[in-house]
């Protein structure tokens, strides 16, 4: 038996090894600088990651509670960003970010680089106002009828807000849809003919039927149609899983589909659905996960052009 053959596995698995050791770098070698604003995360808001690394990469992407971040590059200042939130559920703790970069498109010859930086979430404080709202019997005891149109736009929601488009087409701040005070905030807790409900999960701005209601970021129109709570309703997609929802609208401006820019009018603000009176519901969700309007008009975003 040739006594050489064992040597010469034995160096083909170190040669293996080697090799997929080196695919993969351990996270003391990447030396990355990770930033994320707001600097103190908290449940129910929207987050930036900021990303400068030592490395030139092909693409960067990441993983944050169980969600997947494809993020985008800033040739100017030479820093990977992606828009992520933390769901209003989130319990107070510490958090990984796990990113992974890659040196090379695709192909056995790239390089992969993994890094992984912790961030703590704290609990927010939302008001506890209770507020006592009256609204007409079919929202809170519907017939059967009315049961079926609310499972039927049940089901629309949960097809159309759980999507997630691969590419960014937002670019810049998010700005608020209409220039009006605030009549109801994200996180108060409501109570509907006496029936306590969910935390609210938007923004509601005081303005009288007809105003015209503007895009909050470069997106394209998912939904525009009406449904039994939400009244006239339109959704834009600004890509990768970040959406804005505008409700109660009386006439719409824009058709499914049909891609606007940040201000366009998308829609006149009215009183349909289970609205108290006229005003504007605004909502922000990402990934499926509902986040403070107002919070996410507050974070200074890069202006950088969309990758579609």
């Amino acid at each position: 038996m040739n006594q050489r053959l064992p040597d010469l596995f034995l160096c083909s698995l170190l040669v293996l090894g080697w090799t997929l050791l080196s695919s993969v770098q351990p996270a003391s070698a990447a030396n990355w600088n990770v930033q994320a604003q707001p600097p103190r995360l908290v449940n129910g808001a929207p987050v930036l990651f900021q990303i400068k690394t030592s490395q030139k990469l092909q693409s960067l992407s990441g993983s944050w509670l169980g969600h997947e971040i494809v993020f985008s590059f800033d040739a100017n200042s030479k820093t990977w960003f992606a828009l992520a939130g933390v769901s209003l559920e989130t319990a107070p703790g510490t958090y990984a970010l796990e990113l992974t970069g890659e040196t090379k498109p695709g192909g056995t010859s790239s390089t992969k680089i993994s890094f992984i930086r912790k961030f703590a979430v704290i609990r927010a404080k939302y008001p506890k106002i209770a507020v006592k709202l009256s609204v007409e019997g079919k929202f809170t005891e519907p017939t059967p009828e009315q049961v079926k149109q609310i499972q039927e736009g049940q089901e629309i929601k949960k097809d159309y807000l759980n999507r997630v488009t691969a590419d960014r087409e937002w670019s810049g701040q998010f700005t608020a849809p209409v220039e009006a005070s605030i009549s109801d905030v994200f996180g108060s807790v409501r109570i509907f003919n006496g029936k306590t409900s969910s935390p609210h999960q938007g923004l509601d701005f005081r303005v009288p039927s007809g105003t015209p209601v503007a895009a909050m970021n470069d997106g394209t129109v998912l939904l525009a149609r009406p449904l039994y709570f939400e009244g006239g309703f339109v959704v834009l997609d600004h890509g990768q899983g970040l959406l804005t929802l505008y409700l109660h609208l009386s006439e719409f401006k824009v058709k499914e589909g049909e891609q606007v820019k940040r201000g366009q009018e998308i829609a006149l603000s009215g009183g349909t659905g289970r609205a108290t009176g006229p005003h504007l519901h605004v909502a922000v969700r990402w990934q499926g996960t509902y986040l403070d309007p107002g919070r996410l008009l507050q974070l200074r975003l890069p202006s950088v052009a969309s990758s579609n």
